[in-house]
C-alpha cells in the first residue's frame, strides 16, 4: 500500500500541467465580445465548452464596445508545453449583421494562407476548421442568450501574430503575416513530440499537394544550408528534425516514390545502428557506432580508443582521417544507413542519402543521390 501511495505521489509531481489552445482562446473573446455588444456592458469571465469535452472559464483582457462594435482578448496559457503563442493576447473584434450569418476572418496578427495542401483554401485566414466550428458554436451561444436573431461578423486578432510567427513553421508552410488559430481539442496537452511530428507531416503533405512525387529532407537548419550552399538546390527541403522513422513511414502514406535525405553525421550515424529517433533522449551511441564501423574496415585498436574516447564526432572524424581509411568507414556507415532505412521503407520506396560533416564537407553520398536530388527539384517530372 504505501508503495502505491508513493508511486502516485510520483506521478502526480511529474503531470505537466495542460492549457488551452489558440483556438479555444478565439472562441471565448469572440464569445464575449458578443455579449458586451448586445448587453452593452463588460462581462469581465466567459465560459467556453471544447471539444475536449471540458469547459473552460476564462478571464478577458482589453474589454471596449460601443453601439457598434465590441473586442476583447485572453491571454494564451499553453500549460507546461513549450510554445511560442504562449502568453499572447487572441482577441476577437464583432459587428452585428443582419444577413443571419456568423462570418469569420482574420485581422492584425493572423496569418493568411497562400499555397494549397493546408487546413483552409488559398486566401483564407489561417483559422483551422475546429477553431472556426468552436467559434461559430460559442457566438451562436451568446446570440441565443441575449435573443439576437441577427448575425455576426467576427474579426480574429493577435497583436503579437507577425512577429511570433517567425518562430513557427509558417513561413515555410506559405503562411503569411502572423500565426495560425489551431487546436482540435481546445485543450493543450503537453505533448510536443506529437505536435512536431504532425507538423512534419503537415509540410511534407503540403509539398506532395504541389506534385512532388519524391522530397529532399534534411534534420534542421544546418542541412537547409548545407543543401543550399553545397549542392546549390533550389528545393527548399523539408525539416524532420529526428524523427527519421516517421518521415518514412508518411512518405509510404503519401505513396511518395522516393526520398533523399541529407544529414549531419554526427545525427544520422545513429541511423546507422537502426536507430529511427535520434534525439538523444533515445540513444547516444554515437561513438560506438563510428568504432563499430572502423572495425569493420580493420582500423588499428589505437584509433579505435581514441574513437570512443571523443566527445564529439567532429573529433572522432579527425582520428578516421588518421587511419588512411576514412573513405571505406563513412562507405560503410553509408550503406548501413540504407539498410535500415529501406528496412523501414518496407522496399516500397527510393531512398538515397548524403552524409556531410561541418568541418569536412561531403562525406560519401548514395549512387542515386544526384538523380533523386534532380527528381526532387523537378516535382518528380
Amino acid at each position: 500500500m504505501e508503495a502505491k501511495k508513493q508511486d502516485e505521489k510520483l506521478r502526480a509531481e511529474n503531470r505537466m500541467r495542460c492549457g488551452y489552445t489558440t483556438g479555444s482562446c478565439a472562441a471565448a473573446a469572440a464569445k464575449a465580445a458578443v455579449q458586451m455588444l448586445l448587453r452593452q456592458k463588460d462581462v469581465g469571465r466567459v465560459s467556453i465548452w471544447t471539444p475536449k469535452g471540458k469547459t473552460l472559464h476564462l478571464s478577458i483582457e482589453q474589454p471596449s464596445f460601443s453601439k457598434d462594435e465590441a473586442c476583447c482578448f485572453i491571454r494564451k496559457d499553453a500549460g507546461d508545453d513549450p510554445d511560442v503563442t504562449d502568453g499572447m493576447l487572441i482577441g476577437a473584434k464583432v459587428r452585428k449583421n443582419r444577413d443571419g450569418g456568423i462570418h469569420i476572418d482574420g485581422g492584425k496578427g493572423i496569418g493568411r494562407v497562400t499555397k494549397p495542401g493546408l487546413d483552409q483554401p488559398v486566401g483564407n485566414a489561417a483559422i483551422n476548421h475546429v477553431p472556426r466550428q468552436m467559434i461559430r458554436e460559442a457566438v451562436q451561444s451568446a446570440c441565443e442568450e441575449e435573443e439576437w436573431d441577427g448575425g455576426i461578423d467576427v474579426v480574429v486578432l493577435a497583436p503579437e501574430g507577425e512577429e511570433r510567427a517567425q518562430k513557427t513553421f509558417n513561413p515555410r508552410l506559405g503562411i503569411v503575416g502572423g500565426i495560425s488559430i489551431l487546436g482540435t481539442t481546445g485543450i493543450v496537452e503537453p505533448m510536443s513530440e506529437k505536435a512536431l511530428v504532425e507538423s512534419i507531416h503537415l509540410e511534407m503533405r503540403q509539398a506532395w499537394s504541389l506534385g512532388a512525387a519524391y522530397e529532399l529532407l534534411v534534420p534542421g537548419n544546418y542541412g537547409e544550408n548545407f543543401v543550399k550552399d553545397v549542392l546549390k538546390s533550389k528545393q527548399r527541403p523539408v525539416q524532420f528534425s529526428n524523427y527519421v522513422g516517421e518521415a518514412v513511414d508518411y512518405a509510404l502514406r503519401l505513396h511518395l516514390k522516393g526520398v533523399l535525405f541529407a544529414a549531419h553525421i554526427g545525427k544520422f550515424i545513429k541511423v546507422s545502428g537502426g536507430i529511427m529517433n535520434t534525439h538523444s533522449h533515445f540513444a547516444d551511441c554515437r561513438m560506438e557506432l563510428l568504432a563499430a564501423a572502423a572495425i569493420r574496415e580493420h582500423i588499428p585498436l589505437e584509433i579505435l580508443e581514441k574513437i570512443l574516447s571523443c566527445l564529439t564526432t567532429e573529433e572522432a572524424l579527425d582520428y578516421i582521417e588518421q587511419s588512411g581509411k576514412a573513405e571505406a568507414v563513412y562507405r560503410n556507415i553509408l550503406e548501413r544507413i540504407l539498410f535500415y532505412l529501406d528496412k523501414r521503407a518496407k522496399g516500397q520506396l527510393e531512398i538515397g542519402v548524403i552524409l556531410y560533416s561541418s568541418e569536412k564537407g561531403m562525406l560519401a553520398r548514395s549512387e542515386n543521390a544526384q538523380a533523386l536530388l534532380e527528381k526532387c527539384q523537378g516535382n518528380g517530372a
